[in-house]
């Protein structure tokens, strides 16, 4: 296999991504790179001709081995020297058509033609059947792992395909495939409240591996025999990194908020509204506190705002009297207040 686009490169639906070698492809090659020796040869003795399209020739030729030597990249590279022997060949049929020794030019040249004729034939072009991002790397699960198969899987399935986490896909040299890099689906099998509560088509946070955090949709929650669930995400973050891998290691996100931390058995339930007791050099104090968010273990809070406290029905000397938690205070847990 020859690969005409790279790992990673956009493609337009319908061109050529790769192809596969012709019969003899290496002979047939060795035979056209001597017939351009010797057709550039017998150019050589043919310094009479200066016709202006022969000079043009000769500077497209000296433009695209200058290119030759300023890259590094192979298909460039590849590009590049074969417009330097389609340039030759013009060349040498011009040249052949006003020099004496036309008739041994245009046998060189027809020669070439029909090797490269042979060599053409046998070549099998690969083209996008989607618009997407080129991918080498293959693993003959492309089939099983669709989007629309994901439903039919289960833990044990996908167990036994023995995928290791972090490993990347192996680069193929047979094959290659478009991959959609607008969208990535991960599958997720979850015990947790939260999985168990879940609703399709929430927005939630996947952190990865290294700490990358990725926003994702719920698709789908499939409950499975054991008490797990399996959550479909969908992304169309950080898909060109994520279609490398077949096995990642993400934590789910479900809610993030920003303040205090403390244990669930530090809050006192008064009223419909949550205490805290602070210990401050010995005085307590019971101070009312705004829970943002919680888990069976801890809850996250801060200090109602004054407009809050207002819209609670607190008089504005009541909260000028009233006392804040702050970072590194000292609250009691299962305070007998």
């Amino acid at each position: 296999m020859v690969e005409i686009k790279s790992e990673g490169t956009k493609v337009a639906k319908g061109e050529n991504v790769f192809r596969y070698y012709s019969n003899n492809e290496s002979e047939l090659k060795r035979k056209i790179a001597e017939l351009d020796e010797e057709i550039g040869d017998a150019l050589e003795g043919q310094t009479e001709i200066y016709s202006a399209d022969i000079q043009l020739l000769d500077r497209q030729i000296e433009e695209y081995m200058g290119k030759v030597l300023i890259t590094n990249n192979l298909n460039d590279i590849e590009e590049y020297k074969t417009s330097i022997s389609e340039a030759l060949i013009k060349k040498a049929k011009i040249t052949g058509e006003l020099s004496p020794s036309g008739s041994y030019i245009s046998k060189l040249i027809e020669q070439r033609r029909k090797y490269e004729e042979e060599l053409n034939n046998g070549q099998e072009y690969i083209k996008a059947e989607m618009s997407g991002v080129v991918s080498y790397k293959v693993d003959g699960l492309e089939e099983e792992l669709t989007p629309d198969k994901l439903s039919s899987l289960n833990e044990k399935i996908l167990d036994g395909y023995n995928l290791k986490t972090g490993q990347m896909i192996p680069t193929s040299s047979e094959a290659g495939k478009i991959v959609n890099n607008f969208e990535c689906y991960i599958a997720v099998f979850l015990d947790s409240e939260e999985a168990n509560n879940a609703i399709v088509g929430k927005n939630i946070t996947l952190r990865l591996s290294d700490s990358t955090e990725i926003k994702a949709t719920i698709k789908q929650i499939i409950q499975q025999e054991s008490e797990k669930v399996m959550i479909i995400f969908k992304t169309n973050k950080a898909v060109e990194d994520l279609i490398s891998y077949r096995k990642i290691s993400v934590d789910v996100v479900w809610w993030s908020d920003s303040g205090l931390k403390v244990p669930n058995s530090a809050i006192i339930e008064e009223g419909g509204l949550s205490y805290i007791v602070r210990n401050r050099a010995g005085y307590s104090d019971k101070i009312l506190v705004k829970i943002l968010n919680n888990n069976k273990n801890y809850s996250i809070i801060e200090n109602y705002s004054t407009k809050e406290l207002l819209e609670l029905g607190y008089e504005e000397k009541e909260i000028n009297k009233m006392k804040s938690i702050s970072l590194y205070d000292e609250i009691i847990v299962n305070p007998k207040i």
